[in-house]
């Protein structure tokens, strides 16, 4: 037999006050609205014993909200590196009563449009569309419909929307700064990025390099050399590794641009009789699971994945509920160091 549904009323019955003041203390008006605070806590006390829940269907007829959040993602809910991106944004909204819709349209802009679209048409109270890894996207139109924010991304063109990234400047400075510390000042490699063949779509792979040259020129260090990847795998890692070893005659480090890369990178190092970091000091970025798995263990620049998350949320939830609404523009997340072993001091002769 199907338990009865408990209603305000039987709330309210219990309390010994009105269905109006109940219906007041539950949606946080019993201030605005001079209920006592001997009220609030008869309605609270019956709402625990009777185990009340209140009609979400219901509630948003009357609130005009539905306290739900929709995520539109490309392919980031598989990737199993972005995972702390969905638990920040799931806790943020949980920690506010509100629910998150995930979807994805595995990079398709057809399908990402209808995600969209629907999430609009389910009446969502805001939208956030972001993105597997930094790069710059053509948000759907429907997204004014709803406030909206993008995570790791930012606008193609111009238009008055929160963007929730990683700072990834800060992080490229903080890789330089970290083998300049060490005493590394000379024989200095790039792994990712090099003339001709820098991923001009990743928004990560620019301000990565921005940061570190701006480091090492402020100290009037030169770049030995820099090979660009086409994409940022392990055999990318390995393959341009081996020919940088060819232009530098005494590497002393590398700065790879991801930790797939630093993987191939390690091997490259091996295969041409070379240890880390006894022989070659090793800094990379993402604080990937390849970081703590290779030896020794990978130094990196960790992308603060759950913070992207948590921060896209909150961003969002100041914007439903009328508060101070965030002014359009690009929100840096820091990017931590994870000081591990593939960084070895250098030091010079006074």
């Amino acid at each position: 037999m199907a338990k009865k549904r408990v209603t305000l009323a039987d709330v309210a019955r219990l309390a010994g006050v009105s269905q109006t003041a109940a219906s007041f203390v539950l949606s946080g008006r019993r201030e605005d609205m001079r209920i006592s605070a001997d009220v609030e806590a008869r309605v609270l006390h019956a709402v625990r014993v009777l185990d009340y829940r209140p009609n979400a269907v219901s509630r948003s007829l009357r609130t005009g909200t539905t306290h739900t959040i929709g995520l539109v993602s490309d392919t980031i809910s598989t990737a199993p590196f972005a995972g702390h991106l969905i638990w920040g944004a799931l806790d943020a909204a949980r920690e506010h009563g509100y629910l998150l819709f995930i979807a994805e349209s595995e990079g398709d802009p057809e399908l990402e449009q209808e995600l969209v679209q629907a999430m609009v048409d389910r009446q969502v109270d805001g939208i956030v569309l972001a993105s597997m890894y930094t790069r710059a996207l053509l948000p759907p139109k429907s997204l004014g419909e709803r406030p909206s924010i993008l995570l790791n991304a930012v606008p193609a063109r111009p238009k008055p929307i929160v963007s929730v990234v990683p700072d990834e400047i800060e992080g490229g400075r903080t890789a330089a700064r970290a083998l300049l510390e060490a005493g590394h000042r000379e024989g200095i490699g790039l792994i990712g990025v090099g003339p001709g063949r820098t991923r001009t779509d990743s928004l990560a792979a620019i301000e990565r390099f921005q940061g570190i040259e701006e480091v090492f020129t402020a100290e009037g260090i030169d770049i030995a050399a820099a090979v660009g990847c086409d994409d940022w795998q392990p055999h990318h890692g390995w393959e341009a590794t081996h020919r940088l070893l060819r232009e530098v005659r005494e590497l002393s480090a590398l700065i790879c641009f991801n930790d797939r890369l630093a993987l191939g990178a390690y091997q490259a190092l091996a295969d041409a009789g070379l240890r880390v970091p006894d022989d070659v000091s090793v800094v990379s970025f993402d604080d990937d699971i390849y970081a703590t798995w290779v030896r020794p263990p990978l130094t990196t620049v960790a992308l603060p994945h759950y913070e992207l998350g948590r921060t896209a949320v909150e961003l969002l939830l100041k914007e439903i509920r009328g508060e101070r609404r965030p002014a359009p523009g690009r929100y840096r997340i820091r990017m931590p160091l994870r000081e591990r072993g593939s960084i070895r001091p250098r030091f010079h002769p006074a």
